[in-house]
């Protein structure tokens, strides 16, 4: 049905709600004034968060699509309105997640003349986009909106960037309402001759080790990894992004593996005789010296994106196509198989290393972590920034569930967190949404607790305060004589204060015997209200096992000197 003639804003904004949105993040600016307008005509329908910093926008826009499954938005005006946008997008694009960002322009007639807040947002923005549009036409823009939220979670998911000069948001056309454009999983190739021999390599398999990526991290993509790991009788290991998409609390969970993996993994790739690598693109942080990987083994990559196959690590057999799909297929082909020799010699042992010399320290981010996970019962969503505290994160929480942590993976980007659990709890305002941080990365981004406060959004904010970047000071005592340069922070800042002046109800833990008490209050608090934890820690408190850059992950180091 053709409705009256609309604006241009008033076409996003229709398109919007066609396209199931509820939420979207941003921050106004002079060539988005007609889309705000339009905003609060629409305002019973589309909630907006306003945030303090376009990045923090960005990055909301981000943890609402990880934490929910649907996808992220975000709005922001012309020149650095859309530049601030680009560290988040970027962050989006390397971890594939389907986010939408639409930015305002200056009119058409003005573009190319370094106007007042022009920038080229769409070539900014082309390495880091799955695609971009700028709009010309007010006919197009309906159908161009269409297509980015398409494309955007068609295939391997990833952002999307529409440009909308301002004209053309004040000008008008006739507006038909279409029905959303099935996404339609891509066939795999040669289907039925790759998965038999897929499943021919799996049964012929007397040690098999199962991987798995973000590629998985949803709910049918779990349920049809569960079957497999019982049918496949083998150890199963995930990468930071698929923390989740196998239940923990199973024995025949072996951690991460990488970087910062754990020796159990080690070892499974160390003795495996066939790799199967689920939904992932084998990363630098996991493959260490690509030589070196998987030795002995036969690699069975199983990925929607052809380009991954054979990039990092060559593939004995490849399956392209949607990772729960292919293994649906293989589920129906396989029947049990028993390794119990072999699951026995890798499966069951503690994953987590205790560091020698922390048994003399009253508070340990292990501590924090494991205390966190019983006071939870593990149904958290976790939230981290980049450094130390996002890899405590990861191994000493025991997540039961895919789209549980939502972290910055492929970028690394310091500040993620706090604008993440934004969106993570406004898509799941039911859940206990916690973001762990260090002092490094909190204070790139602590502007947003303005954001909790204002909006009443009940996130835990946890920092675990050892005054320095620790990750980096890491990597200078081991690879840099301890030349800690630039790293030792010592801030004077006092967080109980600081929440307190954002309308924040903070606490300072400094020791063991008060962990329980101010957790258990603070999980408590955030049923209803924000709050921010301040940890001290030692700052030489090492995140172990570590592999150097380049070495063999089978190799990790499990104990390092903090003697000055």
């Amino acid at each position: 049905m053709v409705l009256s003639k609309l604006t241009g804003a008033d076409i996003i904004c229709e398109c919007l709600i066609e396209q199931g949105v509820d939420t979207v993040f941003g921050y106004p600016g002079g060539a988005v004034l007609n889309i705000y307008d339009s905003l609060y005509k629409y305002s019973d329908r589309i909630t907006h968060i306003l945030t303090a910093h376009e990045q923090g926008a960005s990055h909301a826009a981000d943890g609402y699509a990880r934490a929910s499954g649907k996808t992220g938005v975000v709005i922001a005006t012309s020149g650095p309105g859309a530049t601030n946008l680009v560290t988040g997008i970027a962050t989006a694009y390397m971890d594939s997640v389907p986010v939408v960002a639409i930015t305002g322009n200056v009119a058409c007639a003005l573009l190319g003349l370094d106007s007042f807040q022009e920038v080229d947002i769409t070539g900014i923005t082309m390495p880091i986009t799955k695609h971009n549009f700028i709009v010309k036409d007010v006919n197009k823009l309906a159908d161009t909106i269409r297509e980015a939220f398409y494309i955007a979670n068609e295939g391997r998911k990833g952002p999307v960037l529409i440009d909308v000069p301002k004209d053309i948001t004040a000008l008008s056309a006739e507006f038909v309402n279409k029905p959303i454009k099935p996404i339609v999983p891509p066939a795999t190739l040669h289907q039925d001759d790759c998965i038999q021999k897929a499943a021919e390599m799996i049964r012929e398999s007397e040690r098999p080790y199962i991987y798995c990526g973000g590629g998985i991290n949803n709910a049918r993509g779990a349920k049809a990894l569960k079957t497999f790991v019982q049918l496949a009788d083998a150890p199963v290991s995930a990468s930071l992004m698929a923390q989740g998409c196998f239940d923990q609390t199973d024995g025949k969970y072996i951690g991460m593996l990488g970087m910062h993996g754990t020796t159990a993994a080690a070892k499974a790739l160390a003795e495996c005789d066939l790799f199967i690598a689920i939904g992932t693109r084998f990363s630098d942080r996991v493959i260490g010296d690509p030589s070196t990987f998987a030795k002995r083994a036969k690699v069975l990559h199983i990925d929607i994106d052809p380009a991954e196959i054979n990039k990092n690590i060559s593939a004995f057999h490849k399956v392209i196509g949607d990772s729960a799909e292919v293994l649906e297929k293989l589920n129906r082909l396989l029947k049990p198989q028993k390794h119990h020799e072999w699951t026995q010699s890798i499966c069951g042992g503690e994953l987590n290393i205790r560091q020698s010399g922390t048994e003399q320290l009253d508070i340990t981010p292990q501590l924090i972590m494991e205390t966190l996970d019983r006071l939870t019962d593990g149904e958290a969503i976790i939230c981290t920034e980049v450094g130390q505290a996002q890899m405590w994160a990861a191994q000493y929480y025991r997540y039961k569930h895919p789209r549980q942590l939502v972290t910055s993976g492929g970028l690394g980007t310091m500040g993620f967190g706090l604008g993440a659990s934004i969106g993570a709890k406004t898509a799941l305002p039911d859940r206990t949404v916690i973001n762990i941080a260090g002092d490094g990365s909190f204070h790139m981004n602590l502007n947003e607790l303005v954001t909790l406060s204002k909006h009443n959004i009940p996130v835990i904010e946890l920092v675990m305060n050892n005054s320095v970047l620790g990750m980096v000071r890491q990597w200078q005592r081991l690879f840099y004589d301890k030349h800690f340069s630039q790293t030792t922070l010592d801030r004077p800042t006092d967080y109980v204060k600081l929440g307190e002046a954002f309308g924040i109800k903070a606490f300072s833990l400094t020791k063991a015997a008060d962990c329980e008490r101010v957790l258990s209050e603070a999980v408590k608090l955030s049923q209803s209200v924000p709050v921010l934890i301040e940890v001290k820690i030692d700052r030489d408190i090492n995140v172990l096992p570590m592999v150097p850059a380049g070495k063999s992950v089978t190799e990790p180091i499990t104990e390092i000197n903090t003697e000055d």
